[in-house]
């Protein structure tokens, strides 16, 4: 099984012994995403709407790299430090979503999370077809 790893093309700092996304027969997995800003790796501290965009722009961006774009994500897992922000948090994540065809399966739990972020996004993602 070959696997190719991607980067994400901003990252300047190692936040941990893990690759940005892995590529396996045209599956992309991406790593949980967090509110870090990817040239210092330290956190970006905001209100959960502010984390959550800054969250996904960083899903973007390796999704881009990797070929892919929102539309091909098949699942996404969302961790949130306060359940209770689940209705803000859903308001950031339905307009990066808001173009795609078919939203891709949640999960979304309550999570204790490094650093106290607010919230950490990983996807998994099927490269269209060439």
């Amino acid at each position: 099984m070959a696997k190719n790893e991607i980067r994400d093309p901003e990252k300047e700092k190692t936040t941990g012994a893990y690759s940005a996304a892995v590529e396996v027969d045209g599956w992309v997995y991406l790593s949980g995403q967090g509110p870090l800003n990817p040239k210092t790796a330290q956190v970006v501290r905001g209100t959960i709407e502010e984390e959550t965009n800054l969250v996904l722009t960083h899903v973007q961006r390796i999704l881009k790299a990797a070929g892919c774009t929102l539309n091909d994500v098949v699942k996404s897992t969302v961790h949130l430090s306060d359940i209770a922000e689940f209705d803000r948090f859903n308001g950031v994540y339905k307009t990066f979503f808001k173009d795609v065809a078919v939203l891709p399966a949640r999960t979304t739990v309550q999570s204790v999370l490094w650093n106290n972020i607010k919230v950490e996004i990983d996807v998994v993602a099927k490269k269209a077809k060439s």
